[in-house]
């Protein structure tokens, strides 16, 4: 699926003709705890995250992001979830850009249950496994604590390993700007 949301009011004019991909990253946020699951198979293989996937067609990114939480980890969102960032990832060689909307989920109903995909355990919000999860998510983690909306940008090498460069804006919406 290509999309275009807010993504295309900050990147420039060379990634804006770069097809993107829509995905959605939510995180499950229980007072001083948040639920990672172990990514057991695909892509991120054997990295902690927060749980997500391709937003598929005729779908919403809010539907979506309900729809991964529940598939990879059993929770059903009973709140509607704060949409806290959007990430742009740049992988070298890959021609298609991840456009990943990120959200918070404070309330939810159900038991973490373990999946074909995903493997939960709770965390320390302050005390992140960053050494086990993405180059990335140092970055951007804090301001997921704060409630600052963020946008940011991160280009991986070919070893999806290491970022050759990143950028991150704190924003005051991730609306689509209304003409």
């Amino acid at each position: 699926m290509d999309s275009r949301s807010v993504a295309r009011h900050f990147e420039d004019a060379a990634h804006q003709t770069m097809q993107h991909r829509l995905y959605t990253l939510i995180f499950p946020i229980d007072g001083e705890r948040v639920l990672l699951g172990m990514k057991k198979r695909g892509f991120g293989q054997g990295k902690l995250n927060g749980f997500g996937g391709k937003v598929e067609r005729n779908e919403s990114v809010r539907q979506g992001a309900y729809r991964e939480l529940l598939e990879e980890s059993g929770l059903q969102c009973t709140a509607q979830p704060e949409r806290i960032g959007l990430l742009l990832f740049y992988f070298e060689h890959d021609p298609v850009a991840m456009e990943v909307h990120v959200f918070r989920a404070e309330q939810f109903a159900g038991q973490a249950v373990e999946t074909d995909e995903m493997r939960p355990q709770w965390f320390g919000a302050h005390s992140m496994p960053f050494d086990q999860m993405w180059a990335d998510d140092p970055a951007w983690w804090p301001l997921v604590l704060r409630r600052q909306l963020f946008a940011g940008r991160f280009w991986f090498k070919a070893d999806q390993l290491t970022i050759a460069r990143q950028e991150l804006y704190p924003v005051d919406s991730l609306d689509e700007p209304r003409n």
